[in-house]
């Protein structure tokens, strides 16, 4: 009875992987809109007359039930919510990504509501629209952001003298872009404008972003491999 105590209901949420748990159940790994990334024991899932079979996939809005206050919950049941086209091929690959950025870069039990609305977003993004590339760099840097790593794009580092579209920098890792320094990552100046725009139609831009969110994010996973990024390497020239 202690557990039901902690019961919540109709929570905004979406399956970010599964495993199979035991025999019947799924070992599900969560980001919800208010209470941030749980692990969730799904009992039963994977019987042929379950409620939950087919509910629980990835990229779709759902509201979850779930009880228990340990580090796994109970999910109770899930109702799907609608309204997101299923992603296919490369856009399938791209949202794979996202989900595995979230799970080495999120801290469990800690909501990200913002967070939870711009990946929402970001699905509809690459299910309708075809320069998944930029959409990516959108999400990384607004990740980096809400998660508490936000990117100096607009001013010099350690002053308040504005970048200059023209000028070349280097971006030197918690410390920001400077023309004072030798180390860091080449960038010239309308790169970082343009990222804090969220603009990346400029070829240039596009490619120095994707190699500046490439370093800064090594620099967070630690050493650890995001394998959809090996996958989609090679598809996404931008």
């Amino acid at each position: 009875m202690s557990a039901h105590k902690h019961r919540l209901e109709n929570q905004p949420a979406f399956i970010l992987h599964s495993y199979p748990f035991r025999e019947t159940s799924l070992l599900l790994e969560v980001f919800s809109r208010n209470h941030g990334r749980l692990a969730m024991v799904a009992r039963g899932a994977r019987r042929p007359r379950s409620a939950l079979r087919g509910l629980l996939m990835n990229f779709q809005p759902l509201e979850l039930s779930w009880f228990g206050k340990g580090e796994v919950r109970t999910l109770h049941s899930a109702e799907w919510q609608g309204g997101q086209p299923q992603l296919q091929s490369t856009a399938l690959l791209c949202g794979f990504y996202l989900n595995e950025l979230l799970l080495n870069l999120m801290a469990r039990d800690d909501p990200h509501a913002a967070l939870f609305d711009y990946y929402l977003m970001t699905l509809q993004r690459l299910a309708h629209e075809t320069d998944h590339a930029a959409t990516l760099r959108c999400f990384e840097k607004h990740m980096l952001q809400e998660l508490g790593y936000a990117l100096l794009l607009e001013h010099e580092a350690g002053s308040d003298k504005p970048i200059e579209p023209g000028a070349h920098y280097n971006y030197v890792i918690e410390h920001g872009a400077s023309r004072d320094v030798e180390e860091g990552l080449p960038l010239l100046g309308k790169t970082l404008l343009d990222m804090a725009a969220d603009d990346y139609h400029d070829p240039l831009s596009a490619q120095q972003s994707k190699q500046l969110m490439r370093m800064l994010l090594n620099h967070h996973l630690a050493g650890k491999v995001l394998h959809t990024r090996e996958l989609i390497k090679d598809l996404l020239k931008n």
